[in-house]
């Protein structure tokens, strides 16, 4: 279903089974049945509970060792959970998975937390469902 119940957003990973459907010569087309089976989603889009899903990046960042604490404060308040974490010479090597949607700015944020030594690498990694206020955020926002 390409415009979904939550803020117009597509469904995906939908399975559904008919259980019983009958022919007439009279009243049944390749339309027809199109139509009851949009109608069928619809109604039970809105019973099912559906959940907003968000992109999580899988983020490492190398940083020295005393900003460590700052960047690791900084990573949770952009609702990231750490992975792990090792020692690599003089710098801390932290892993977590972050929400896309708290990264944009971190390039910054990173660079004056660390005084410009910290980086950091980006990959997708996964979908997961988002907080109830993120997806009341996007409704609000799609609905302007």
């Amino acid at each position: 279903m390409l415009n979904g119940p939550i803020a117009g957003y597509p469904m995906v990973d939908i399975k559904a089974k008919v259980f019983d459907g009958s022919m007439h010569d009279v009243d049944s087309s390749q339309v027809a049945y199109e139509v009851a089976g949009s109608l069928a989603l619809k109604e039970a889009a809105k019973i099912c509970k559906p959940v907003l899903l968000e992109p999580i990046m899988k983020v490492e960042v190398v940083v020295p060792d005393e900003y460590y604490g700052t960047v690791l404060g900084d990573i949770s308040s952009r609702r990231g959970m750490i992975d792990g974490e090792e020692q690599r010479g003089n710098a801390k090597v932290i892993r977590a998975n972050v929400p896309l949607s708290t990264m944009f700015g971190y390039a910054t944020d990173l660079r004056s937390n660390t005084q410009g030594r910290g980086n950091y690498t980006m990959v997708f990694s996964h979908y997961n469902h988002a907080p109830k206020s993120v997806t009341e955020e996007v409704i609000k926002k799609r609905q302007k």
